[in-house]
């Protein structure tokens, strides 16, 4: 069985495992451990700025995913945002995500000013975009640009 619940202080190293892992396996990237745990627990204690949901199997966290959310004016709305989403190797392709896109899904649906829900994906990941499009998801015709800003530890 897989239970779906937010993520709680003790979650924190095991969320923090996960983006490491994340960030290994999708970018080839280290992370700065100590401003990851700083960022996940931020988020933790913090639910205006981030939520993170996670998901147990036989009571050990094997997922986790992070909500956030954008104002839209043009709906005059609120994008529900999935990102940092894991799953735990040994166990994809056996439900998690669509477990905790569901939650995500009827958290949403609980908002009165939600509008969709949204997520970005790499662009050569096709299992999850398969994933997503089984769920309902369809690709936009956005492409994502950024500018990152240097931060003092």
């Amino acid at each position: 069985m897989i239970l779906v619940r937010p993520a709680t202080d003790s979650d924190v190293p095991i969320i923090v495992d996960f983006m490491a892992a994340m960030a290994a396996e999708t970018e080839d990237k280290p992370l700065d451990r100590m401003r990851v745990t700083q960022g996940v627990a931020h988020a933790v204690e913090h639910p205006a700025d981030a939520i993170y949901l996670v998901a147990e199997v036989d009571g050990t966290v094997r997922g986790c995913l992070m909500i956030t959310s954008e104002w839209s004016d043009w709906r005059a709305g609120r994008f529900w945002w999935i990102q940092s989403v894991f799953i735990d190797a040994g166990y994809r392709r056996q439900g998690i995500y669509t477990r905790l896109h569901e939650a995500v899904r009827e958290l949403a649906k609980g908002d009165p000013l939600a509008c969709g829900i949204r997520l970005y994906v790499e662009v050569d990941n096709v299992g999850a975009q398969a994933t997503y499009r089984q769920l309902g998801m369809v690709e936009t015709h956005y492409q994502l640009f950024e500018e990152e800003f240097a931060r003092g530890s």
